[in-house]
């Protein structure tokens, strides 16, 4: 029942396009290390080629995704057909974080609209894409987009988001440094800076 492609074809981006949310699987090397899967909302995710997608990462209370593709490469995006003709639709790739302190930075985020608590863009090229049928995801209506995270970032403000960041964001469950736990903390700053 399912086909495998090498690269997204256009029918696979209008359907990504559609979806008012996708999953994100990565997982360490290490055997007894935990899988991960994040849902994903909000008008986050950009298909820049038939091989490149990336989606802009908001705050949140962990970062486990960043941590095993800096140490490992690997992740999974997967969208689900909640309505109309059943489909699941799986992205193989190889990812990347991309900081705002990051060149590639500056090529990457034009493409999105700057929301509250935005922390890193997770570009990841596609090595395969793979279709399956679906056929006993539910039926789902999407009613909205839930505000409270960007609301909550908004009220934190940007200093307090970056000092939640170094105590949240920077290890794993399983004790892996992400690339925002290598940022050095605004009071190492000031000390050098002092």
């Amino acid at each position: 029942m399912g086909k495998l492609f090498s690269a997204l074809r256009p029918e696979h981006e209008q359907f990504i396009q559609k979806q008012r949310i996708f999953f994100v699987g990565s997982a360490p090397l290490q055997p007894e290390g935990h899988v991960n899967i994040s849902p994903k909302g909000y008008d986050v995710l950009r298909i820049l080629s038939s091989s490149e997608v990336a989606y802009l990462d908001l705050t949140g209370s962990g970062n486990e995704t960043s941590a095993h593709i800096t140490e490992n490469g690997r992740i999974t995006l997967m969208f689900l057909a909640f309505e109309g003709a059943p489909l699941i639709l799986r992205l193989y790739g190889s990812g990347r974080v991309v900081l705002p302190n990051m060149p590639d930075w500056e090529r990457l985020i034009p493409h999105f609209d700057l929301l509250p608590g935005a922390r890193q863009i997770i570009s990841v090229q596609i090595h395969a894409v793979k279709t399956s049928c679906g056929y006993s995801v539910p039926y789902y209506s999407y009613a909205g987009d839930r505000n409270t995270l960007q609301q909550w970032a908004q009220k934190k403000g940007e200093q307090a988001l970056k000092a939640y960041r170094q105590e949240k964001n920077s290890l794993t469950m399983d004790g892996l440094v992400t690339p925002l736990g290598q940022i050095p903390s605004q009071t190492a700053d000031a000390d050098e800076n002092g």
